[in-house]
């Protein structure tokens, strides 16, 4: 309903109605020129909370489909719409705020996401991080962290939204109850359910090697895995730490026994940690708390007259996508199709109708088919670490 706008759209709202121009015309763009620490490419994520948002508005809504890498600019650096609405401004001028919280937070999440896939390679990817953000906004950040490559979750109602099993092995403080390490892991073993790993927790009370191997004698081949969660002042080299755990279990006879490592990782320490040895990932915080994509929402068009302010590219547009390449056109809508700059190929129009006059015009895909199509154009693109 727009509750939760800026003061200026609701003073804005007022004055058009008092001076009759509610119903206006417009075309609209969301754009941003530019991704946090200088990222390549983003994940555009909260197209589908863009639908609930604008449903029962009379607008037209274009966007590229939940999921879709893009770049900030194209070939020619011209900013690259990742979504359009049409429609007269009274009826969507105090959803702005909304419309970009939507994208800006998801989308930075799962850019996040997506980077840490990059870096795990084929490795084991789980998101732990909701545990220190808002709580009502956790079943979004499990969500778009999953969408953008993760391998599962640890939150429970963000899993159980998304219709998958939550994720998780077990904490410091179940073995602190038992004073025991070893008591903890069978009781663990004892009760969970066969379909749950059974990943001991290894760095409680004693060196993680020692720890490691304790739980590779108590629990035999029932064990899947250990899980490294050094504190940062126990650390030093987390690298040297997984490369002796993984040569003590190799040479006592547990080449089975994989090592999951968590805390404070990032792509950059994920993509070392596997080089190390690591077998999976807990990445919390980087990935839940990422920071922003500053997408902003423009008026480019009034009435069919090309209208924008400084900064930004006036006149409705259409976004040409190459698929084998994905590289971006923009051009003013009514332009030819063009062919991909690098490789020749015909391109694909990607801003879809999402909303045509407030009713959902585009069937919504289920996450795990999202998360596909995004690992699909993963395997196109390349991060610097």
């Amino acid at each position: 309903m727009g509750e939760t706008t800026d003061i200026y759209f609701t003073r804005t709202e007022e004055i058009l109605k008092e001076k009759g121009l509610e119903h206006v015309k417009v075309v609209a763009e969301v754009t941003t020129q530019k991704l946090p620490m200088n990222w390549a490419w983003g994940t555009l994520c909260g197209i589908e909370e863009e639908t609930y948002l604008f449903e029962g508005h009379n607008v037209d809504v274009y966007a590229m489909p939940e999921g879709t890498i893009f770049s900030p600019l194209d070939y020619r650096v011209v900013p690259v719409p990742v979504l359009r609405i049409e429609g007269e401004y009274g009826k969507f001028a105090v959803l702005e705020s909304a419309l970009l919280g939507l994208v800006c937070q998801a989308s930075g999440i799962a850019t996040a996401a997506s980077r840490v896939r990059k870096a795990a390679g084929d490795r084991l990817a789980l998101s732990f991080g909701v545990r220190r953000m808002h709580p009502s906004i956790a079943p979004m950040i499990e969500r778009v962290a999953y969408i953008g490559g993760l391998d599962g979750v640890s939150c429970v109602l963000g899993a159980k939204r998304m219709g998958i099993k939550a994720t998780g092995t077990m904490p410091h403080s179940l073995i602190i109850i038992f004073r025991d390490q070893v008591k903890a892991w069978k009781a663990f073993d004892e009760l969970m359910p066969k379909d749950v790993p059974r990943i001991a927790l290894t760095d409680t009370y004693l060196d993680e090697k020692v720890e490691s191997l304790m739980a590779a004698e108590a629990l035999g081949k029932k064990l899947w895995g250990v899980r490294l969660d050094t504190p940062g002042s126990r650390r030093g080299s987390f690298e040297d730490i997984v490369r002796e755990v993984r040569w003590e279990l190799n040479i006592k006879g547990f080449k089975d026994v994989r090592i999951i490592v968590s805390g404070g990782l990032n792509d950059k320490s994920v993509k070392s940690l596997s080089e190390a040895g690591a077998d999976g990932f807990g990445v919390g915080t980087w990935v839940s708390n990422a920071p922003t994509i500053d997408f902003a929402m423009d008026i480019v068009d009034v009435e069919g007259r090309p209208s924008a302010k400084r900064g930004k590219f006036g006149g409705k547009k259409n976004v040409w996508r190459c698929p084998m390449c994905l590289i971006d056109v923009v051009l003013p809508f009514n332009a030819s199709k063009p062919v991909c700059p690098k490789c020749g190929s015909k391109t694909e129009p990607i801003l879809k109708p999402l909303m045509v006059n407030g009713t959902l015009a585009a069937k919504l895909p289920k996450a795990t088919d999202i998360r596909r199509y995004v690992l699909k154009q993963l395997e196109k693109v390349t991060i610097e670490i």
